[in-house]
């Protein structure tokens, strides 16, 4: 099997727990170099690895092909454009960028260079999106009138990463887990036709708009999705309501919990949620029966993502997550900027 060595662009919580565990166990990966500005700790989990002091170093080694840019926002596109003139494929984090402009720029290039660009939109392998996927292609709830996605915290403090709650372009709750919210939506309803937005902020300690509340439109069905830092006690994530009835389920992935273990990516029961996180499903039968039931979720799987990766660079095979699907999300983001600056609904 073909080996691709690999450089991550930080070793902070997004390296370590949703990166570095995946690639170090996948077959066809080496955890090749990380680029570590002042600590040093890639090193003692992976003694093999390059630990590199600048963004050159990872640029200027032939040995490297892929390269994970998940740094923060406001460094994506700049990080990402370097990195694929450099002649790496390229995988970035959520946010794709900070603007339109810089996606559409993205994109054009890695065309114009035949690199690989994807953006790490690893939600679409959580458990629990994975079951909504799978009621709705059942399609016992029939056509869908009524959608709401939900991702809720608790945080009354600031985040101590500065960079997630300084004022500064690409920061906030649209760009952070709303793009996981809008990412969600495409992948199961496609592109709205319209898009309207809200953004507060509710924390008085904040610089960011860190409460969010968009409206998709589309020409039988509306879509909502909410996300805010002071939720206590979350409403369920997945509500979605068709003619024949209703689907409501929890966000309850538990991967993150189990990296935060040290548990090893793909051993015995990984992303399996506990039997109490089922999802509700109650419907209607062209009889009249009703069912009311308990869905078991499917397991979340982020390896999917990068067994992705791995045969769209071997085998040109379709990329798990494209850079025009990037692209999408940042298009609904600049349309819900453009709304709450204009307070009108937003046409695509």
């Amino acid at each position: 099997m073909k080996k691709i060595n690999v450089a991550i662009c930080s070793f902070g919580m997004s390296g370590k727990l949703f990166h570095a565990p995946f690639i170090d166990v996948h077959p066809g990966f080496e955890i090749y170099a990380v680029w570590e500005r002042s600590k040093k700790e890639a090193k003692e989990i992976y003694p093999a690895v390059l630990s590199c002091n600048n963004l050159n170093d990872l640029l200027q080694d032939d040995a490297i092909e892929l390269i994970v840019v998940n740094t923060p926002n406001a460094t994506h596109y700049d990080f990402t454009k370097r990195a694929l003139l450099a002649g790496k494929h390229v995988i970035v984090e959520k946010p794709f960028t900070v603007t339109l402009q810089e996606a559409e720029e993205l994109v054009e290039l890695a065309g114009k260079v035949q690199r690989k660009l994807s953006v790490y939109h690893n939600r679409r392998w959580d458990s629990d999106f994975k079951t909504v996927k799978k009621v709705l292609a059942s399609g016992v709830l029939g056509n869908i009138v009524d959608v709401e996605f939900h991702f809720d915290r608790y945080k009354k403090d600031p985040s101590p990463k500065v960079h997630k709650e300084f004022a500064a372009p690409g920061a906030g709750v649209l760009h952070d887990l709303g793009s996981h919210l809008i990412d969600s939506a495409l992948q199961l309803f496609g592109k709205p036709s319209a898009v309207f937005g809200d953004l507060r902020k509710v924390r008085p300690v904040t610089q960011i708009n860190d409460h969010m509340d968009v409206i998709l439109f589309y020409p039988q069905m509306r879509i909502r999705l909410k996300s805010g830092y002071l939720a206590k006690e979350p409403v369920p994530s997945f509500i979605i309501h068709g003619v024949n009835g209703s689907f409501l389920k929890p966000r309850t992935d538990i991967q993150e919990l189990e990296l935060q273990q040290g548990k090893i990516p793909g051993g015995a029961g990984w992303g399996k949620e506990p039997d109490e996180e089922k999802g509700f499903l109650h419907y209607e039968m062209q009889d009249g029966k009703v069912f009311k039931e308990k869905i078991g979720s499917e397991s979340g799987n982020y390896m999917e993502y990068y067994n992705g990766i791995y045969n769209a660079i071997v085998d040109d095979a379709p990329l798990p997550v494209t850079a025009n699907e990037g692209l999408w999300v940042m298009k609904i983001i600049d349309a819900v900027l453009e709304s709450n600056r204009q307070k009108k609904i937003i046409e695509l």
